[in-house]
């Protein structure tokens, strides 16, 4: 019964029916691009100009954006077409019904590590502007967040789109003012080679840069949880269904891109202007604190910088909590068949993370980080693969995302196989096992592999492992004239509830219909319905 109070649960493991999705796409789309408001972005793009310089860290970005925004397109749009997580399509596109656990775990233990690191530079911030400890601070940025979650799309939605607008003004102030106040700092940053001084274009140090970048690219499963909210699509906003779907899915990276890059600017600045500001130019507080000080009152520069860090770490970890909710909770009800709520979970993720920052570990969470990164990597990739190549060009895969019990096999060598090789070999190469030359470029082999191994796999096994049934037994059509999941409902037998057409399947016990959550929860197996 928990999971029918819907305004707590937010459709955890299931479809969202049209009934509950009544935002239009631009508030939708907005909601999903404010969980990118995370400064991590600046202290990336500075990171990897300081270490190769402008022309590759630039080059590296761009390999990135163009990676991601592939990839992303489609999972991003399975998710809003269908009105499904990136879990949910993750099961139907190579995986099968638990085999996507395995991802599920990956991209819950991301939310948890990110959440750590974006929390630890919101404390920064309230350390430098309000002299509080830094470990009153974790506590405080990890508190802050759970009221905010709790009722899911309905509070997320309104903070995300009311404090976008005071956050692009605060975030893109600083960039202009330099390029208007300060014409030569443009040709201070192209010119910048970085602590090495690389002389212009390298391979080698491109491919690093777009490594470290490509750690970010299981965002798109955060993008994928409000993009399941997007309305049904018709003639009249076909427009602007598609513009909100690529914007706020892999659009996304657009903006990430950008960020990387004026943070780099930032940092170039900083480094040829300011006394003293090398240790600091990469710390996105400060980049933003120096530069608003150079056309603003000490006490305002300083006011501004910390509602900027405070409002961008609140808009990112709203995000990552959320998800991270999402996903614990998924993965434990297929595993136990017991439903614990979604509070449960986003309690456990937010007290992991608050535990990761004071320990302070983070020295080795960057570790952990390039390790998760090569699985993630492995798993978007893999999906975007059996979507791209195996439903619509060797339409191996079926092309309507399948997710429910019984539906599915247990594990599609597939999806399932092709991510466990590209992650494990990429791993591999990560820590060194294919040696020290192969080692930089680990991401690449995740990249590489996850794309040509799920069509290799679904041409041997002739694409037999993708379902385990056809036909689920309810005779009503399972979309509308316009392709859209279909809004007719139907009764579940078990909780007495009515939930819509895609997400009931018939009950072999005769009685009628069961929801995809009472089958999930099903410790006997008997309205599962057999092969």
């Amino acid at each position: 019964m928990t999971a029918t109070k819907e305004t707590l649960e937010d459709y955890t493991l299931r479809f969202a029916p049209r009934s509950y999705r009544t935002w239009s796409t631009r508030v939708v789309g907005i909601s999903a691009l404010g969980g990118i408001a995370y400064l991590a972005d600046f202290a990336i793009g500075a990171n990897i100009g300081i270490s190769y310089g402008t022309t590759n860290a630039l080059w590296g970005i761009l390999i990135f954006a163009v990676v991601i925004f592939l990839t992303g397109f489609p999972v991003a749009y399975y998710s809003a077409r269908y009105n499904i997580d990136l879990d949910l399509v993750t099961r139907g596109s190579g995986f099968g019904y638990y085999g996507s656990v395995v991802t599920n775990v990956i991209f819950a233990t991301f939310t948890f590590i990110f959440f750590a690191l974006e929390g630890s530079i919101m404390a920064q911030g309230l350390q430098l502007g309000l002299g509080i400890p830094v470990w009153l601070g974790y506590a405080l940025s990890t508190v802050i967040i759970f009221p905010l979650v709790i009722y899911g799309m309905k509070v997320l939605s309104k903070l995300q789109v009311w404090t976008t607008p005071l956050w692009l003004v605060l975030m893109v102030a600083p960039f202009v003012y330099l390029v208007t106040s300060h014409p030569e700092s443009v040709s201070q940053f192209f010119a910048y080679q970085g602590e090495n001084g690389v002389q212009g274009f390298d391979l080698g140090s491109t491919l690093l840069a777009a490594g470290v970048c490509l750690s970010l690219i299981a965002q798109i499963a955060e993008q994928n949880d409000y993009l399941r909210f997007m309305p049904p699509k018709t003639p009249e906003n076909a427009r602007s269904w598609w513009t909100w779907m690529i914007l706020a899915g892999p659009g996304w990276v657009v903006f990430g891109a950008i960020k990387q890059v004026v943070g780099l600017f930032l940092a170039v600045y900083l480094i040829a202007n300011v006394a003293d500001s090398a240790g600091i130019a990469n710390q996105p507080v400060h980049q933003f604190l120096e530069i608003y000080e150079n056309f603003l009152p000490g006490w305002l520069a300083m006011t501004l910088a910390v509602v900027l860090v405070v409002i961008s770490q609140i808009k990112i970890n709203v995000t990552n909590a959320y998800s991270g909710s999402l996903a614990w909770t998924n993965s434990f009800t297929r595993v136990t068949k017991h439903y614990p709520g979604r509070l449960v979970f986003l309690g456990l993720n937010l007290l992991i993370a608050l535990i990761l920052m004071e320990a302070n570990m983070f020295d080795f969470l960057n570790t952990i980080l390039g390790f998760y990164a090569n699985c993630g990597m492995a798993w978007v990739v893999v999906v975007a693969s059996d979507i791209a190549i195996n439903k619509y060009l060797l339409k191996l895969s079926p092309k309507q995302p399948e997710f429910r019990r019984g539906m599915l096999y247990a594990f599609n060598p597939v999806g399932f196989g092709s991510m466990l090789l590209a992650a494990g070999i990429s791993v591999l190469a990560f820590f060194g096992g294919l040696g020290d030359a192969i080692k930089p470029y680990s991401p690449l082999v995740a990249i590489g592999l996850g794309l040509v191994l799920p069509p290799i796999i679904a041409i041997a096994t002739k694409g037999k492992y993708y379902l385990r049934r056809t036909d689920d037994g309810i005779d009503l059509p399972m979309h509308d004239e316009f392709g859209n999941p279909s809004g007719e409902h139907v009764r579940c037998e078990v909780c007495r509830h009515d939930y819509e057409r895609p997400d009931m399947l018939s009950s072999p016990t005769g009685n009628g219909a069961v929801c995809s959550l009472c089958l999930s929860t099903d410790k006997t197996g008997v309205h599962v319905l057999p092969a």
